[in-house]
């Protein structure tokens, strides 16, 4: 249940190096437009010098200082599960959160990255062939991917992580939800991919304070599309090496947005216009080049 709007909203993003995050300007440009008080803060786990283990002291201390909500960023979208009241059906089926709402006593927990991953397929990649693809990554962020996927029709999704033990566990749940033949733990990257329409990148890695590219560079052939999470930076070197190989591309950035936007809708109980907010964005980050030059 959204809270309801009084017209005053204090929210947060909970997160390690998350400095860099456009979620504050989203939002509040977004409550600017329909009239609201609103005021985005961070909650840097590495800046505050607290492990995300004890992401539930910041809860508590947030909630206590009367935030409506926050959202939670890596590394925290699992290890939050414990230190909620309730969670929606979809946080529930993904056993991963990324939006928080304190309400009537209760802290809630959400998902609208699954939500906001399959509008920017939708959106961003509309004639691609869903029949086969790779996801690397089985943490929070991959779990919500995961389901946004066999939603959308994928036939078949094979996940790959470094911990084989949680590529396995998201395969398992993935199994229980979609059917048997639905999802597999990739023992070899390399081999999923020889065979798959796309790629969805779900770790850390390209992101601002982990920068680099994920996977061999060779894998990437022009046949497969690829997807990124990330969209801090918004062109990550994954995305920038898959376009230079020929690969169809879609960047992190309309989930980004798309997934503010459902969260926005939760804090606030206003409906926000995800077009707007697409605009807003681009001009955040054209702004952002512009300085860099």
């Amino acid at each position: 249940m959204a809270p309801p709007d009084q017209g005053s909203h204090l929210v947060g993003l909970v997160g390690a190096g998350i400095g860099p995050s456009l979620s504050p300007a989203l939002h509040e440009r977004e409550a600017d437009e329909l009239g609201l008080r609103y005021l985005y803060r961070r909650l840097d786990l590495a800046e505050l010098g607290v492990p995300p283990a004890d992401v539930g002291d910041v809860l508590a201390a947030a909630r206590m200082s009367g935030f409506d909500g926050l959202n939670i960023t890596h590394p925290c979208k699992q290890l939050v599960l414990e230190h909620l009241d309730d969670l929606a059906p979809e946080a529930a089926a993904l056993g991963a959160v990324n939006t928080v709402v304190f309400a009537e006593g209760t802290a809630v927990g959400h998902n609208t990255d699954s939500s906001g991953f399959a509008r920017s397929v939708a959106v961003g990649l509309p004639n691609v062939s869903l029949d086969r693809v790779a996801l690397l990554g089985a943490g929070g962020a991959g779990a919500a991917v995961a389901h946004a996927l066999l939603t959308l029709g994928t036939g078949t999704l094979e996940v790959f992580d470094v911990d084989a033990s949680r590529s396995e566990a998201l395969a398992g749940s993935l199994r229980e939800r979609f059917g048997a033949d639905r999802a597999h733990r990739a023992k070899a990257l390399a081999d999923s991919l020889r065979l798959a329409d796309g790629l969805v990148h779900a770790t850390p890695t390209g992101m601002a304070g982990h920068p680099g590219l994920p996977l061999a560079a060779e894998l990437l052939r022009p046949e497969l599309w690829v997807a990124d999470v990330v969209y801090r930076p918004l062109n990550t070197e994954l995305v920038e090496t898959a376009r230079a190989r020929g690969c169809q591309v879609l960047d992190g950035g309309r989930m980004a947005v798309f997934q503010a936007a459902d969260s926005f809708r939760l804090f606030t109980g206003r409906e926000p216009d995800a077009g707007r907010m697409l605009r807003h964005f681009d001009a955040l980050v054209g702004k952002e080049h512009h300085a860099r030059r």
